[in-house]
């Protein structure tokens, strides 16, 4: 929920009068309802959108994502006529009961909640609160289980804004009973991470490994892959793991991790997986959006081993009956938010039990067991499609007729045209992103570098990548903005190992890593590096970002953009 001030008559939407029309506000309502489940970046939400910056820190520092529990509103609902209205001028607080506070659960007797030991009357805020009605959850009770979930909560504005809607004290003997039953933080039990990951969230956890080490090997190490968590990390027993399969005859199908290992072969996979809001910075640079900042790492690749999931729905009782109907796959995870809601996400029928489409149950990663922010003990990879449906500490899967009607496959991860804003985007009318477009970055050297001109020459790196199993099969370079360009060597291995042979036609999962040399103009002291790559459906990256803008931030392909300075030796 999010209590929003009232100050001089405004609200986030403008003054309260003239009054707006109620179909305008009732839009921009859903619009803020799509960020559950979305980033902790308070101002990149809400600049696009006009809000003040002040504003922006109070509905970001509250709405960070599914779960989040407090309310929005225009008016603060007054204490009813046995409550004292609390202002600055007031000190008198009255003191209720737990008993007293949980009798106002409803709309009817109103809505109230504890916080530190206050009471707060949110009666009028429930009917604007993005997450519909999961803002009862708390109603009657403390707020604590609920903000536990979203660390930004804990700030100091976000405390004062709330002091304003106070009605009176919780009694003391009940407020050490509820500190005693305070849940503990649910992000306590995730791992430990790498110090160098470049941090965009800390809670749900989301990092990508520095650019100036992310093409030093063709396969990213486990420690630096780039993390994207939706909710905190689940702790799973191995042994009491369980996986359910159902949608088929025969009443479905429960596999242990050991017979998942045992059962089926064991299959492998050099795959890379980006994330759909990789490059969203430069997205943002235009105009912002509402997600995370991901720099151009969010990217990564790796090696997967496990059970094909062909096989494994095979087994389940998948054949030429299910296959008139089945139209997807839908997975869903074992982490889960405050109100139980897990991950979830699906992928078409026909990638799945594709034999060239290399869909795995893995259990390990780079030749470990998959590590806890990866999916341990279990998670999908969908080699060539986007991150969102590989997903990770996989409980359950489902052969359906429908996708998976998750937020994160209804309503996120869809690409829109420039002109759609949050006022006018109809989630429903875009398709779920699936398989994503070309893609390239410039890793070395990186933004505001400088080169010497005694070296006389200048070393490019970066990585390149293709969805769909698409294969990239030139990148170009070009040191003057895009007026020239120079074709850059291909590698699909780390210096020294024996080249791979290209692989069959549509099943190139993994990215290409590239490099070329130049010499330094002589007649210039700043370079911008551009590179740009070509897969072998002949897709090539677009040469700027306005023109594929949205709202979300997400499929950032514009040619990648680096200015360096040239100067001379000291």
């Amino acid at each position: 929920m999010l209590l929003l001030r009232r100050c001089s008559g405004l609200t986030p939407f403008g003054p309260l009068t003239p009054l707006r029309p109620r179909a305008a506000v009732a839009a921009e309502w859903r619009t803020l309802r799509l960020l559950s489940g979305g980033s902790n970046s308070e101002d990149q939400r809400w600049r696009n959108a006009g809000y003040s910056l002040s504003w922006r820190r109070a509905l970001a520092g509250l709405l960070a994502g599914t779960g989040a529990v407090m309310a929005y509103g225009l008016n603060r609902h007054k204490a009813d006529a046995a409550s004292v209205a609390v202002t600055p001028q007031n000190s008198q607080l009255r003191v209720f009961s737990q008993e007293e506070v949980t009798k106002h659960r409803t709309l009817q007797d109103g809505v109230w909640v504890t916080f530190n030991g206050s009471v707060y009357d949110i009666t009028e805020f429930v009917a604007m609160h993005p997450g519909g009605d999961k803002i009862l959850l708390a109603a009657g009770g403390a707020l604590e289980p609920f903000w536990a979930l979203y660390a930004v909560h804990n700030q100091d504005h976000v405390l004062e804004i709330l002091s304003e809607y106070k009605v009176g004290e919780l009694r003391a003997e009940d407020r050490k009973k509820q500190q005693s039953a305070t849940s503990s933080d649910p992000y306590s039990a995730d791992p430990e991470r790498h110090p160098a990951l470049r941090v965009n969230s800390l809670k749900p956890f989301n990092a990508e490994p520095p650019t100036e080490i992310l093409s030093d090997s063709y396969v990213t190490p486990s420690a630096i892959f780039f993390k994207r968590n939706h909710l905190p990390v689940p702790k799973v027993d191995p042994a009491s793991y369980e996986l359910q399969v159902d949608g088929l005859p025969g009443g479905g199908l429960k596999l242990s991790l050991e017979d998942l290992k045992s059962r089926f072969p064991k299959h492998t996979v050099t795959a890379t997986l980006q994330c759909a809001g990789n490059r969203r910075s430069e997205m943002n640079a235009v105009k912002q959006v509402k997600g995370l900042n991901w720099g151009i790492a969010a990217i990564s690749n790796g090696v997967w081993a496990g059970a094909r999931l062909r096989d494994v729905l095979l087994a389940a009782g998948y054949g030429p009956h299910t296959a008139q109907w089945a139209r997807h796959v839908q997975f869903e995870g074992l982490d889960k938010d405050v109100t139980g809601t897990t991950y979830g996400a699906s992928i078409p029928v026909n990638k799945a039990m594709s034999e060239e489409g290399d869909v795995l149950l893995a259990y390990e990663m780079n030749g470990e067991p998959l590590p806890a922010d990866h999916g341990f003990p279990l998670r999908v990879v969908v080699p060539g499609t986007v991150g969102a449906r590989n997903v990770k500490w996989l409980s359950k899967i489902t052969v359906s007729a429908e996708e998976s009607d998750s937020h994160w496959q209804q309503n996120d991860y869809k690409g829109f045209s420039p002109t759609t804003d949050w006022d006018t985007v109809d989630f429903k009318s875009a398709p779920a992103i699936q398989e994503l477009p070309v893609q390239s970055a410039i890793t070395v050297p990186a933004p505001g570098a400088s080169v010497l001109r005694g070296d006389q020459e200048v070393t490019v790196k970066g990585y390149a990548w293709s969805g769909g199993g698409r294969q990239v099969v030139r990148v170009d370079v070009s040191l003057d903005g895009g007026k020239t360009w120079q074709v850059a060597r291909l590698k699909s291995g780390d210096s020294g190992e024996t080249p791979k042979p290209s692989p069959p036609p549509g099943r190139a999962w993994a990215w290409k890593l590239w490099e070329l040399t130049l010499p330094l103009p002589p007649d210039t002291r700043q370079l911008e590096i551009v590179c740009k790559a070509v897969d072998d459906s002949y897709n090539m990256q677009p040469d700027t970002v306005a023109p594929i803008w949205n709202l979300r931030g997400v499929l950032s392909n514009a040619w990648h953009r680096v200015k360096v300075t040239i100067r001379d030796a000291e």
